[in-house]
């Protein structure tokens, strides 16, 4: 007699059946077409929701739940506008989201342990393939593997946010501060570049 081999999904590491893999490839379609060439700040979940609604990058646009929670939080209007034009805005900004376990959860088992054994894996691929300058952990679920997620080598600082609208609107605040601070530094420099050249040109003159 023949016995069943048990696929385990690459993407979450619960059992997969042929469906859901063909819904995890579904997501990550949806997903790695609005990720920016370079990621500014990654946004990282516990788990993606089960409901379609709910996903971000759904091409419906109806964003509700964890999706309508972050676009909130982060004063990224859904009101009147196609899913594409939300999703662009989200891009342009040089947001991406993404989920330690990338499918709904599934198992009966243990959250924690399913979180634990996929943060070596989630760890290898922010810091070789979606190399952001920051990382925030923005669902309550995390504070299972927070100091875990802290202690990982990501390749930039990471920071944790319980995903409320004033959390992340103060983040978003001090990114846009030092956002402001680059742009000065960088009009400091340009400028005294400027008077640099100008005085060796009267020298010479």
């Amino acid at each position: 007699m023949t016995s069943a081999i048990a696929l385990v999904c690459d993407g979450c590491g619960q059992a997969a059946s042929a469906e859901h893999v063909a819904r995890r490839l579904k997501r990550l379609e949806w997903a790695t077409r609005y990720r920016p060439v370079h990621i500014h700040t990654l946004f990282l979940g516990a788990f993606s929701p089960r409901d379609e609604k709910d996903f971000l990058y759904a091409p419906g646009g109806e964003f509700q739940g964890e999706a309508a929670l972050l676009l909130a939080a982060l004063g990224i209007a859904t009101a009147g506008k196609m899913a594409e034009a939300v999703h662009a805005e989200f891009q342009r900004a040089g947001f991406f989201l993404t989920h330690i376990l990338e499918c709904p959860l599934e198992d009966d088992g243990s959250l924690q342990t399913a979180l634990k054994n996929r943060l070596a894996a989630v760890a290898t691929r922010i810091r070789r393939s979606l190399k952001p300058k920051r990382v925030m952990a923005v669902t309550a679920e995390l504070a299972l593997v927070l100091d875990d997620i802290l202690a990982m080598d990501l390749g930039c600082r990471c920071f944790w946010i319980t995903g409320s609208r004033s959390d992340c609107r103060a983040a978003r605040e001090r990114m846009a501060l030092r956002g402001c601070e680059r742009h000065s530094q960088a009009l400091r420099r340009t400028k005294a570049h400027g008077q640099t050249r100008t005085g060796r040109r009267e020298q010479r003159e």
